[in-house]
């Protein structure tokens, strides 16, 4: 049976199996080597997330995944006071539910393979040119979101993932090292173009392969049809799946 990999996050991993996202990306990676789980929920923070553990990370599973992505925070950090303070999430807060998260996952499995992803920064003109673009002139002046912001939220996901001795990626550092990231990576300030799924893509295939689940390390489910001989099939195959 084919190891299994978790995508859990908000809007930006259910959107990860959109045409060139990250999450599709990565099935193509691991293609005959795993299978990709996505479990994105848009518009959640980490604490409504935690409602959720038990229903896709049952303690009792008999096959836990091999690996999950946890990628909470855009949501987490929106402002008091803007238009989407209802999913506000104080950092304190946000850390402490990471964790929480990460726990339950280690008592799934202790073998699994827990890697943290913080938000992504945010373009605050890009979120304004966003919300004019849906509201016009009703459109609130200040953005929901700041990048500072995001960059609080990212800071105490990284430092969670060092305290746990577990694994993070920086995507708000990793982004902003790029001139123009603002439109080059976010469709609309806050939500990936295909270059910025790209850069996660990346990211997760580097993490996973300094770990221990590399792609090209891991072998085929089945045969590679190369390994079948036209004469003699049944020998490839009693060799493989014995």
């Amino acid at each position: 049976m084919r190891p299994q990999i978790v995508l859990f996050g908000d809007s930006i991993t259910e959107q990860s199996f959109r045409s060139g996202g990250w999450g599709s990306s990565l099935a193509n990676t691991y293609s005959r080597k795993a299978d990709l789980l996505v479990r994105g929920y848009g518009g959640y923070n980490t604490r409504w997330a935690l409602f959720l553990l038990t229903h896709i990370f049952p303690l009792n599973s008999t096959k836990p995944p091999a690996a999950t992505t946890i990628f909470f925070g855009a949501n987490d950090a929106a402002l008091l006071g803007r238009n989407s303070e209802r999913q506000h999430v104080p950092v304190e807060e946000y850390r402490e539910n990471l964790k929480k998260m990460v726990l339950h996952l280690k008592e799934c499995s202790p073998a699994m393979l827990v890697v943290l992803i913080t938000p992504p920064p945010v373009d605050e003109e890009g979120r304004k040119e966003y919300a004019k673009s849906l509201y016009g002139e009703k459109a609130m002046q200040f953005p929901e979101r700041t990048n500072e912001m995001a960059g609080v939220y990212a800071r105490q996901c990284v430092e969670l993932a060092k305290d746990l001795g577990i694994r993070a990626i920086d995507l708000w550092s990793k982004m902003q090292g790029t001139d123009g990231w603002q439109k080059k990576f976010l469709s609309d300030g806050l939500h990936l173009t295909p270059e910025g799924n790209a850069v996660v893509h990346e990211e997760v295939v580097r993490v996973f392969s300094e770990a221990w689940l590399s792609a090209a390390d891991m072998p085929y489910d089945f045969p590679h049809h190369s390994e079948i001989d036209g004469k003699n099939p049944e020998k490839a195959f009693l060799q493989k799946c014995l």
